[in-house]
């Protein structure tokens, strides 16, 4: 049985983009192919939240050669994205401290598989925040369905 949303996806407006990709990459240093975020639509400091999404179109890279004929978003660009996430909130709630960088993965599972076409939508649970590392979990939804969920961890670099 998956486990439970790790906030209510009700309570979030995926009409309304709050922080654009634009803004995202002023704060995370990633660029060309992996900005795997294009946008956030909320985060939440005040409990640790946030979620974004992601586009997944035909023109990426990865769509050529993973897997030819049935294009299938890899899953460690799925944990890329988290990361990315992860990321970005505890970046910008320091700005002054510079990179996060990413230190480790655990309980990864992949529940569904996700294709050009789609869009997945990154949530995050920050579990840790210390001056050395933080922890977050994090959740990926496709349509409502849990595509992927993990817990990542991140180093001051």
């Amino acid at each position: 049985m998956p486990p439970l949303p790790l906030f209510d996806l009700s309570t979030i407006d995926l009409t309304k983009v709050q922080i654009s990709q634009e803004q995202v990459y002023s704060v995370n240093p990633h660029r060309y192919e992996f900005k795997m975020l294009d946008g956030i639509y909320f985060m939440d400091t005040e409990n640790g939240r946030i979620a974004g999404y992601k586009d997944l179109t035909e023109d990426q890279f990865w769509v050529r050669g993973h897997i030819p004929g049935r294009p299938l978003f890899p899953g460690v660009l799925m944990i890329e994205t988290a990361a990315q996430l992860v990321s970005y909130y505890v970046m910008s709630a320091a700005p002054d401290r510079g990179f996060m960088g990413f230190a480790g993965v655990d309980d990864v599972k992949f529940r569904g598989s996700v294709v050009p076409g789609q869009r997945i939508v990154m949530l995050g649970k920050m579990v840790e925040i210390r001056p050395r590392r933080c922890i977050g979990q994090t959740q990926a939804y496709v349509d409502g369905s849990l595509v992927y969920e993990g817990t990542i961890t991140g180093m001051w670099l």
